[in-house]
């Protein structure tokens, strides 16, 4: 019913947008095609993509599948007693004491969980065990018949004997199984590991280890992770879908400011974040303010990359952070550590850092060819020095990467050289409307634009608004008729948990177990089509300054058929007539119109309606090489010609 409703407003706003043309015929545009063959551009192969940072939990409690929230008892600080949060107590301070110690087998993590059972046995113990509890990010979302697999390291003072069990947020038991020594001691750090099978389904569960054993026991590294994950690479299969269904062409990771730490000491380090996930030490992202366990690493940034297609730009710390900067004599090590992070994807299984690579399940090298030195780190004092210190490393070592500064050059040339420019906007939706002229004047020469973070923000996006959306297509398709000089471009953020807006708006909104993709991200899956395609040179004649188009010819890998794209944003309060001619013959058949618009401006889509604003799907009738449309107001329209 609520679909109907939906297709009913869509119609209702039609008609009455033709009504209201009849009466304002002066607001009509025209855009000519030059269709004729070898007319148009190539727009490059990388032109849109996804960029990726750890922000509002995007990663760790995100796109990471893993459920267990602190796996490793690390988030409340090396020093013990800690806190270990959100872990809490199964039972009583009469029948359980928990406690923190450094005793554990991982060099980088040593703090590992101590629990002193004071009862022994159904007749003291409770009747389901004393133990710890864990809700992971905001409940573990677990399903019926579907399967998950927990691991953790123990040891004891003497046999060990636990319930490993998902438990429902009525406390219903979902999923349980025994698992423990068969009577041998255990005084030594084991891996312990179990495969539990639902039998309900609970979005808010948690994950229980309990025992009525009397004794002291040790637990570290508790992990709990769906056996069916995307492509079997450990990321969350819906959020990974919702990702692969934009065909990026790039994967930027892993951030931003993400990257450069507010204090060096908690910058995103990349050795840290590779390796078996048990031996990784984590860190605190002090810009986004939360602690993650790194599961989501520099490895799980270049394996999905691959896993959606994509090329991996990785963006790694160059010495510098928010408020920290290493001297350029001082600088050495960090330029180190970027050729060891290439040696990592590219170098041979028999390099020291391949070897690693390929000890996690990758032998072949991975396709890196474009990074970034830093991260919005241009005006900071000692980004140029730095800058070229890590240029003149990289190029000498590896002469095929391309290399990207963050120094903007749409204005002036850089004095330093680079083979990108990183561009960042985020703006309110007039000021993003009228930038899709930003880069007509730009320079024709020298590096190329990369515009790696771009949205609507503040009132005008509010969580991400139909409003937000048609002025950031408007500013894309400025991009796209300027992509001899914009090679790359990606939406910031991608991902935010609905319990933990750090930053607003994003693509992609989820919780536990659902998501839904905000207009802004319905609008990026019309430039999907636009890498490699080739832009027609086109005309707009128009007596209103709210109306931006472009027209492009593509191959649509569903069919392997050519069709002839027009992308027009009618920026307007009111609706405009709309006529496009094309000096090339359209098959009269096969056409489909798309619109995304609403009865106002401010609609956002949500849980209770993830559908409210999306693609309209129509087919376009009688089709021809000269049309005349209507363009309803505060819209973004696409027609596909079959040619």
């Amino acid at each position: 019913m609520r679909e109907k409703m939906t297709m009913m407003k869509i119609f209702l706003i039609y008609l009455s947008c033709f009504v209201l043309c009849c009466y304002a015929k002066e607001r009509s545009t025209t855009l000519h095609i030059n269709g004729t063959e070898g007319a148009g551009r190539k727009i490059p192969d990388t032109f849109f993509g996804a960029f990726f940072e750890e922000i509002n939990h995007a990663g760790a409690g995100g796109l990471w599948a893993e459920l267990v929230r602190n796996r490793g008892f690390e988030e409340g600080g090396s020093s013990v007693p800690s806190n270990i949060f959100p872990w809490t107590m199964v039972g009583d301070d009469s029948t359980i004491h928990i406690s923190t110690d450094r005793s554990s087998c991982f060099d980088r993590n040593k703090v590992a969980l101590r629990m002193d059972v004071l009862c022994d046995g159904p007749k003291s113990c409770p009747p389901d065990g004393v133990g710890i509890s864990n809700p992971g990010f905001w409940g573990m979302n677990i399903e019926k018949a579907h399967k998950y697999k927990v691991v953790f390291f123990t040891k004891a003072s003497g046999a060990v004997d636990l319930q490993v069990s998902f438990v429902g947020s009525d406390n219903t038991e979902l999923a349980s199984n025994s698992i423990g020594s068969f009577g041998e001691n255990v005084t030594e750090w084991k891996r312990m590991e179990t495969v539990l099978e639902a039998k309900a389904t609970d979005h808010n569960a948690s994950l229980q280890i309990t025992t009525s054993k009397k004794g002291v026991l040790w637990l570290d590294q508790v992990s709990a992770m769906p056996v069916d994950t995307y492509k079997g690479h450990g990321f969350r299969k819906d959020l990974a879908q919702r990702v692969a269904d934009l065909k990026p062409k790039f994967f930027r990771f892993p951030g931003g400011c993400y990257v450069e730490g507010g204090y060096m000491r908690n910058a995103f380090r990349w050795k840290d974040s590779v390796g078996a996930w048990e031996e990784r030490p984590g860190h605190f992202g002090d810009v986004w303010g939360y602690w993650t366990d790194d599961g989501f690493g520099y490895f799980e940034g270049l394996q999905f990359s691959e896993d959606i297609g994509a090329l991996p730009v990785w963006v790694f710390n160059d010495g510098l952070s928010l408020t920290d900067e290493v001297d350029t004599s001082m600088i050495g090590p960090f330029i180190q550590e970027a050729l060891d992070g290439l040696e990592f994807a590219k170098g041979s299984a028999k390099s020291k850092w391949g070897s690693l690579r390929a000890s996690m399940g990758h032998p072949d090298p991975f396709d890196l060819r474009i990074v970034a030195i830093g991260n919005e780190e241009c005006a900071m004092s000692k980004y140029r020095g730095n800058y070229l210190k890590f240029y003149d490393a990289i190029k000498q070592a590896y002469p095929d990467i391309q290399i990207i500064s963050n120094c903007d050059a749409s204005q002036k040339p850089l004095d330093h050289p680079a083979d990108f420019y990183d561009f960042h906007i985020y703006t309110n939706a007039d000021d993003m409307f009228s930038k899709h002229t930003k880069f007509d004047d730009a320079p024709r020469y020298g590096p190329k634009a990369f515009v790696s973070e771009y949205a609507v923000w503040r009132s005008d996006a509010g969580n991400g608004t139909l409003l937000a959306a048609v002025a950031e297509a408007a500013f894309l398709i400025g991009l796209e008729k300027n992509s001899d000089v914009v090679h790359m471009v990606s939406y910031a953020p991608l991902f935010v948990n609905k319990n933990d807006r750090r930053w607003t708006p994003d693509a992609i909104v989820f919780d536990s177990h659902q998501s839904y993709g905000t207009p802004s991200y319905w609008i990026q899956h019309f430039f999907s089509s636009s890498s490699g395609a080739t832009l027609l040179y086109s005309n707009l004649e128009s007596s209103s300054d709210k109306i931006v188009a472009s027209a492009i010819e593509f191959t649509n890998p569903s069919d392997n058929k050519k069709y002839l794209r027009i992308k027009v944003v009618n920026f307007d309060s009111v609706p405009h007539k709309f006529r496009f001619c094309i000096d090339l013959k359209v098959k009269g058949y096969g056409a489909t119109k798309t619109v995304i618009t609403g009865p106002n401006v401010k609609e956002e889509n949500s849980f209770s309606e993830p559908n409210r604003i999306i693609p309209q799907h129509a087919s376009l009738q009688n089709p021809s090489s000269d049309m005349t449309l209507i363009l309803p107001p505060y819209s973004f329209s696409s027609f596909d010609l079959f040619i």
